[in-house]
């Protein structure tokens, strides 16, 4: 085992004193521990006041999102000897307001996410012997765009977000386009209409942070570009 500096962005709201600072635990920390597994260790046996949030430990809810050594990761994956050097800094996602310590608001994200009517819209009865078909080529279409675990490390990492508050966030931007794209789906408009705005996808500079940032390897860009196209191609008729 080798001894690792974990220094922690904290942040208690009862202490208006301190506001924002960083505290520093040293571990010894076994091969094939995550950040998370350190931060368990840090709460269960130094220090109990460290809030943050878990929950599968498995990449899959993405909870536990939070930026270590500068890149915005899940902490569940984030593997402590590949991180490179023997200090590991951890902060709160950036761009969110923060709650405590680690924890950020989700309300952002929430916000952006329901502006764009994440769930699929019908208007015929569903089949009564079946569920609703699609083929296998419209189905390959939904790839990249379904496995979203809305952890939100995309719209953390992105300038538009950081400079305007109300702009809903790569995050709802690919779960509109699982939408648009899918066959299935009898209301695009529906998906569309909050995205043509100040707030919408044009304010997306195409930088590239989102995709950067998504710890599934999704690519937010592409399906804000195809927003954009669809946008335009309803508009013309």
């Amino acid at each position: 085992m080798a001894k690792f500096k974990f220094r922690i962005n904290r942040f208690d709201p009862d202490r208006k004193d301190r506001g924002h600072y960083m505290q520093e635990y040293e571990l010894e920390v076994p091969k094939g521990y995550t950040v998370l597994d350190c931060l368990n260790d840090i709460k269960w046996k130094i220090d109990g006041t460290l809030t943050y949030r878990r929950s599968c430990r498995s990449g899959i809810c993405g909870s536990c999102a939070m930026t270590i050594n500068g890149v915005n990761n899940l902490a569940c994956e984030s593997q402590v000897y590949a991180l490179g050097g023997d200090t590991i800094n951890v902060e709160p996602l950036r761009g969110y307001p923060v709650i405590k310590d680690l924890v950020i608001s989700l309300d952002p994200l929430v916000k952006g996410l329901l502006a764009v009517k994440p769930f699929m819209i019908t208007r015929t009865p569903p089949p009564s012997d079946q569920e609703r078909l699609q083929s296998p080529e419209d189905r390959d279409k939904l790839e990249g765009l379904y496995e979203c675990i809305l952890c939100g490390s995309c719209t953390s990492s992105c300038p538009s977000f950081w400079a305007d508050k109300e702009y809903i966030g790569p995050h709802a931007f690919l779960k509109a386009y699982r939408f648009v794209a899918d066959s299935r789906d009898e209301s695009p408009r529906e998906h569309l209409a909050a995205l043509d705005d100040k707030h919408g996808v044009w304010r997306c500079h195409t930088i590239f942070n989102c995709v950067e940032a998504c710890p599934k390897s999704l690519n937010p860009t592409k399906a804000i570009s195809e927003l954009k196209k669809e946008i335009v191609r309803q508009k013309l008729g």
